[in-house]
């Protein structure tokens, strides 16, 4: 079964004091498994079987789970109801980047059931951003079944975020400084709105339902539009640094280069590992991650090698620093970095390998991430749901 990286533990306890933190409990592994029997409930949490049923039942009564036999099952006896998240509960994912905003709906199950992108002119102001995705999240709650209930909204942003009060402190690829994006938003919307950093965002996600599920000791990298970021999973808690700045992994050093990143950082990964090049030399002014992998896969160019493999030199400086570090079990590669290790991945282990300790690098594995053009979304998503999970019995969810 999983677990949340850096979240409640799956232990419950059987005092009537703390009935809210059984119902986080229980809800918090519905979701993350998706649906899960109730006999695994009750021998994962440690409850008795009369309490995990009241506590289901709690929950199915204020529209959050729903039971249903489970399918396939054999032996004797009765067998145990299937524990799902209601469908009808959603929560809307906002992606701004510098010629576009991306709105998503999410259901607590995790399914993306509606997903629009507007196109924006280059480097559109906050305003124009929270205007467009005000518009859009009007739209699409005209179109929900009757029933729905909205969590709320949940903003990944390619720059520094303060958590507590949803203020964009520094998006330097939007050009973005002290926008107080979630008071605005809700504004416009009525809903719950929550921001995180983009590769923040990104790493909780593959940690929860991607390639580093169940994973306790991971690094993820993520290079989009905004430039490169990551995030950090150690014994199995998520690292967020004293103000929640942690992650900006793409700001380290690995040259001593001249060349400036988006932050004005010189010699850093984010300076020399850049979509941009290879967009430029591929003259793909506009194209997706997914566009501009086929155009790589296909290239025969000496040139196109070259930079290439320039930028996975670059990128295994990188990433031998972080195993030297953190000594990770997994290294997770997201946005256009999954191109660049699928060009060439022996080339890039190979080169971790040699610049990284021999103990820390020996069980090391290098994955691309799992989840695609879904990774910001579901991550996003997880902000208004961890809200809601944490206290489900008196979480306001708005009528669509």
């Amino acid at each position: 079964m999983t677990t949340n990286s850096g979240a409640v533990s799956n232990r419950g306890q059987s005092s009537d004091s703390v009935r809210q933190h059984n119902l986080t409990t229980v809800l918090r592994l519905v979701h993350l498994n998706r649906k899960i029997l109730r006999s695994q409930l009750t021998a994962i949490t440690g409850l008795n079987r009369s309490t995990v049923l009241a506590l289901i039942s709690e929950l199915e009564e204020l529209g959050l789970v729903v039971e249903s036999e489970s399918q396939g099952s054999s032996g004797v006896g009765r067998p145990s109801l299937m524990v799902a998240p209601n469908e009808n509960v959603v929560a809307f994912s906002v992606n701004p980047e510098i010629d576009a905003t991306t709105v998503s709906v999410v259901t607590l199950s995790g399914q993306v059931i509606d997903r629009r992108r507007k196109l924006m002119g280059s480097h559109p102001s906050p305003e124009d951003a929270i205007r467009v995705s005000a518009e859009v999240i009007s739209e699409m709650r005209k179109a929900f079944r009757p029933g729905t209930q909205i969590a709320g909204v949940g903003v990944s942003v390619p720059g520094q975020v303060r958590t507590s009060d949803g203020v964009i402190r520094y998006a330097p690829q939007l050009g973005w400084v002290e926008s107080a994006f979630a008071t605005a938003l809700s504004q416009e919307t009525g809903l719950n709105v929550f921001l995180g950093n983009d590769a923040s965002l990104g790493c909780l996600a593959e940690a929860r339902f991607g390639t580093a599920k169940n994973v306790n000791d991971l690094v993820f990298l993520f290079a989009g539009s905004g430039g490169i970021g990551g995030g950090v999973v150690s014994n199995g808690m998520t690292v967020g640094g004293a103000a929640g700045y942690a992650g900006e992994l793409g700001h380290m050093k690995v040259s001593s280069s001249g060349r400036l990143d988006y932050s004005g950082l010189p010699g850093t990964l984010e300076s020399l590992v850049r979509r941009e090049d290879l967009l430029d030399f591929f003259k793909l002014y506009v194209a997706t991650d997914e566009e501009l992998a086929a155009e790589i896969r296909s290239s025969e160019s000496s040139r196109a090698k070259r930079l290439i493999h320039d930028q996975l030199d670059s990128l295994a400086e990188g990433l031998s620093n972080l195993v030297n570090i953190f000594n990770p079990e997994v290294i997770v590669l997201a946005g256009f970095l999954t191109s660049l290790f699928e060009f060439d991945p022996d080339y890039l282990l190979s080169q971790v390998k040699k610049g990284s300790l021999a103990a820390a690098a020996e069980r090391v594995v290098i994955r691309n991430g799992a989840l695609g053009a879904d990774l910001l979304v579901l991550g996003a998503a997880e902000l208004p749901f961890d809200a809601l999970i944490s206290s489900p019995s008196s979480y306001s969810l708005k009528s669509a």
